[in-house]
């Protein structure tokens, strides 16, 4: 798009720019050489001046992410979120519809277990309209807010939870960027996208997960009272303008081909838990392969017998990692710590997570 993705501003400013990296979500085959039918991709970030929403500057991959496993603690946080917003007294109706994500997961079981009904046709209103961690994969961000919010009755609430640019931002997530997810909030970039809309927020809820989410109930305007105004930028945009994720990725980068040098000096055998999109971009631009990192486990299925993009670092069973008997585990998404610990405890002791390294 030549305008921003929310308004249609021109007057974006590149705030994160990684240069090229491969596609974060096209796992090659681990016979595959590596180089062979892999293209690097153009990956920066840019924050609109007008409207203030940070988003993928460009986006070329046309890819298909091996479908993976839902985490545990996304299961235990979509229930938590759906108790929270019965309590606060939006699960009103008897029609649901979800605007579903690339990575999994659904919330309608859980309001199905309350008497809801998925709507008669995907055209069709519905009393809640559920969107988790989904809309920002819509390159149009203005045309995928509209269609939520014609999606949401009258009377209706739409539930939108994300993952915050604040939470980015403080917690130098610089990775959270990457191919296909073209949008990261503000509080005051969703608050306008939604009243462009015609929808308000009327509550909200903050949860740990990734660092930092937020969940919104969002209602047409003015039909339940006054619209609120638009909350105050924070700090994240500035820091955002002045290089925060820059440099984070800068110095990340660095401390981990360090740190894995360090232990293969040490005669440590490291492998990795975790083959996630977010860590595609860290991998490649830390030239990592695998003298460094022997391999990484991942839960899916699909995933196994691929590499980790642009590196030759084989993905394997959880079970082959045990038989593995690695000195360490380099951990890459926190929200997995309970799950693995409990899944594979004769790894007890070898856990490293990789944020810890940059602390």
């Amino acid at each position: 798009m030549s305008g921003c993705r929310g308004c249609g501003g021109r007057r974006r400013q590149r705030v994160l720019d990684l240069g090229t990296v491969p596609a974060a979500d096209h796992f090659p085959s681990a016979t595959e050489p590596i180089g062979a039918g892999e293209v690097a991709h153009r990956l920066a970030m840019e924050l609109c001046a007008d409207c203030g929403l940070a988003q993928l500057a460009e986006d070329d991959t046309v890819t298909a992410e091996p479908r993976g496993v839902e985490p545990q603690a996304l299961r235990n946080q979509a229930a938590d979120a759906v108790a929270r917003v019965a309590d606060a007294g939006w699960l009103t109706g008897k029609t649901v519809r979800e605007f579903g994500s690339p990575h999994g997961g659904s919330w309608l079981g859980l309001l199905a277990e309350r008497g809801f009904s998925v709507g008669p046709a995907a055209t069709a209103t519905a009393d809640v309209v559920l969107d988790c961690f989904g809309i920002m994969h819509e390159p149009d961000q203005r045309s995928a807010f509209a269609e939520r919010a014609t999606a949401t009755a009258d009377d209706g609430v739409l539930l939108l939870q994300y993952h915050t640019l604040a939470a980015i931002v403080a917690g130098r997530q610089w990775n959270a960027l990457r191919h296909g997810h073209f949008a990261y909030y503000s509080a005051a970039a969703l608050d306008r996208l939604l009243a462009a809309a015609g929808m308000t927020v009327v509550q909200t809820w903050h949860f740990d997960l990734y660092g930092g989410t937020e969940l919104v109930a969002a209602v047409h305007a003015p039909e339940r009272g006054a619209r609120r105004a638009v909350r105050p930028a924070g700090p994240e945009t500035e820091q955002l303008r002045h290089g925060a994720l820059q440099r984070a990725a800068e110095t990340q980068v660095r401390r981990l081909r360090e740190w894995l040098a360090a232990r293969r000096h040490d005669g440590l055998r490291v492998y990795g838990y975790g083959a996630a999109s977010r860590a595609v971009a860290l991998f490649a631009l830390a030239g990592l392969d695998r003298g460094l990192l022997a391999a990484v486990a991942d839960a899916a299925p699909a995933k196994h017998g691929r590499r980790m993009p642009g590196t030759d670092i084989p993905v394997i069973s959880p079970e082959h990692l045990v038989a593995a008997e690695p000195d360490l585990v380099l951990l890459t998404l926190a929200e997995l710590s309970d799950e693995v610990a409990a899944d594979l405890p004769q790894l007890a002791g070898r856990w490293v997570l990789l944020d810890s390294l940059w602390e």
